[in-house]
Parts: structure tokens; C-alpha cells; sequence
């Protein structure tokens, strides 16, 4: 065939009227399926809860209850306490973990080991109970103190929440010194920096974009997890809701008042989280765009 005989093909083909043909879109048949599905068994959910024996007005009427609000910023005083001595412990062991001697690399290592392996409740009842290991705190000659006098439900529970966090905080700095490049360090090095002054003037910086994300949601379910300190009678938003609906039986509205609130801090937090994250993020975004 030859190069004039395939142009006129060409042509006839493009000649055809293509107004005949009508598009037929492809049909997903099981993603409608599913989303029938999944609308029917909201819809479901939404009704029983709608004519369920929930009494909605007592809902209303004790979410912004002095009782619940007193708990409410108890919750918020702990996450914040709690998560930043967390994030210093996690720092701390971080750099301990990273370190040439082999001594504190093995402390680092242990306390890592410890408090990410057994669980939270178990950690918070122990220093709830440390009186009866230790009856007092003392250093001789200078003070001595009844240890059941100062461990409250608060300390007990700052205690228990923030060292745990420290473990967990401590493995993600860990990633983000390791994801800076060794030039790094060697630069710092070359001009004199000392190891502590490199981590904190060059290396840090440029782990924040790494450690902010998880450190995020870190701080998240940190709030929920204060939760937790309700089993040690501390005075947060659940433990309170506990004590009413103890007294007027109205259990799924307390619940539910809990749940708004822990919802909204949650919201709250990660508008926070977002903005955190572009700022720490500017350099990486201006790579990507070259």
C-alpha cells in the first residue's frame, strides 16, 4: 500500500459523523451497591437513635452543666501538661537513644521498653498506689513527705499519662533526628558545634516537619486517653458524666454529652494540627514546586 493510498483511508475515517453515537458512561454497579448499602444502614442508625430512649433535652440541658464544664477543662489542663512533659521525656530519651555511651543507650532503651509494653491503666494504678511501696518521699536530713499526701489523682495522673507519652514521643523524634542527612551533623561538626548545640540550632529545625505529624496525633489521643484517669477518680469530663448519671440514671445522654465534647477539642486540635504542619512544611513545598 502506498503512502497516498493510506492518507485517503485517513481522511474517509476522519470524514465519518461521529453525532450518531451517543456516549455510554461506564457503570460502577458495585460501588452503587455499596453505596445504597451504606445510606440504608445510616439512615438505619440515625432512626434508631432518633426514637431510641434517649431523652434529648437532657442532653442539651447538661452539656454546658458546671459540673461537666469543671471536667471539661480538667481534660484540657492534663492533655496539655501531660503531652508537653511527654514530649520532653520523648526528646530526652531520643537524644539518650542516639547517644555513644553505651550506658545510656541502655537506660533509653529500658524505659522505652517498659513503658510502651505494659499498659496504661496498669501504669496510672501503680502510682496511684505508690504508697504502698514507698509509705514517704524523703531525702534525709532535708525533708520527708507521706507519699499518699502528695500522690493525688492528678499527680498520679500526670505521672502515669506523660512518662507513658515520653516512651512513644521518644520513638518519634527518634525518626525524625534519623531522617535529617548525616551531612548535617558532619557540617555542624566542621565548624565547632557541640553535639547538643547542632541538635538544637540545625537538626531539630529540620526534624520538625517529620515529628510535627505524628506529635499531632499524638497530642489527639492524648485528650481522649485522659479518659483513662477517670478509673483513679481523677475529675475529667467522663469521670464527671460518670457521677451524674450515677445519681439520675440518664446514662446514654451523659455519654453522649462526653462524646460532643471530646469532638469538639478533637476538631479544635486539628484545625491546630493542619496549620502546624504548612508552616513546618513551607521548605518542602517549595522543593516540590521547583
Amino acid at each position: 500500500m502506498t503512502l497516498y493510498q493510506k492518507t485517503s483511508e485517513n481522511v474517509k475515517t476522519a470524514d465519518i459523523d461521529l453525532s450518531e453515537y451517543h456516549y455510554v458512561p461506564q457503570r460502577y454497579y458495585g460501588r452503587i451497591f455499596a453505596s445504597v448499602v451504606i445510606l440504608v444502614l445510616l439512615a438505619l442508625l440515625v432512626n434508631a437513635f432518633a426514637h431510641g430512649k434517649i431523652e434529648w433535652q437532657y442532653v442539651a440541658q447538661f452539656l454546658t452543666a458546671k459540673a461537666i464544664l469543671f471536667g471539661l477543662g480538667n481534660t484540657i489542663v492534663m492533655s496539655v501538661l501531660a503531652m508537653a512533659l511527654g514530649i520532653v521525656f520523648g526528646v530526652i530519651i531520643a537524644v539518650m537513644r542516639m547517644s555513644q555511651n553505651p550506658v545510656l543507650r541502655s537506660v533509653a532503651m529500658g524505659y522505652t521498653w517498659i513503658f510502651r509494653g505494659t499498659p496504661l491503666i496498669l501504669q496510672l494504678l501503680l502510682w496511684f498506689n505508690l504508697a504502698l511501696i514507698f509509705p514517704t518521699i524523703s531525702i534525709p536530713g532535708l525533708f520527708s513527705i507521706q507519699t499518699v499526701d502528695i500522690m493525688t489523682p492528678f499527680t498520679a495522673a500526670l505521672l502515669g499519662l506523660s512518662i507513658n507519652q515520653g516512651a512513644y514521643t521518644s520513638e518519634v523524634v527518634r525518626a525524625g533526628l534519623i531522617s535529617v542527612d548525616l551531612g548535617q551533623y558532619e557540617a555542624a561538626k566542621s565548624i565547632g558545634m557541640t553535639r547538643l548545640h547542632a541538635l538544637r540550632r540545625i537538626i531539630l529545625p529540620q526534624a520538625m516537619r517529620v515529628i510535627i505529624p505524628p506529635i499531632g496525633n499524638e497530642f489527639i489521643s492524648m485528650v481522649k486517653t485522659t479518659s483513662l484517669a477517670s478509673m483513679i477518680q481523677y475529675s475529667e469530663v467522663l469521670y464527671n458524666a460518670q457521677t451524674i448519671y450515677f445519681a439520675n440514671a440518664r446514662v446514654m445522654e451523659l455519654l453522649f454529652v462526653a462524646g460532643i465534647w471530646y469532638l469538639v477539642v478533637v476538631t479544635v486540635l486539628s484545625l491546630g494540627q493542619n496549620r502546624l504542619e504548612r508552616y513546618f512544611g513551607r521548605g518542602t513545598r517549595r522543593r516540590t514546586s521547583h
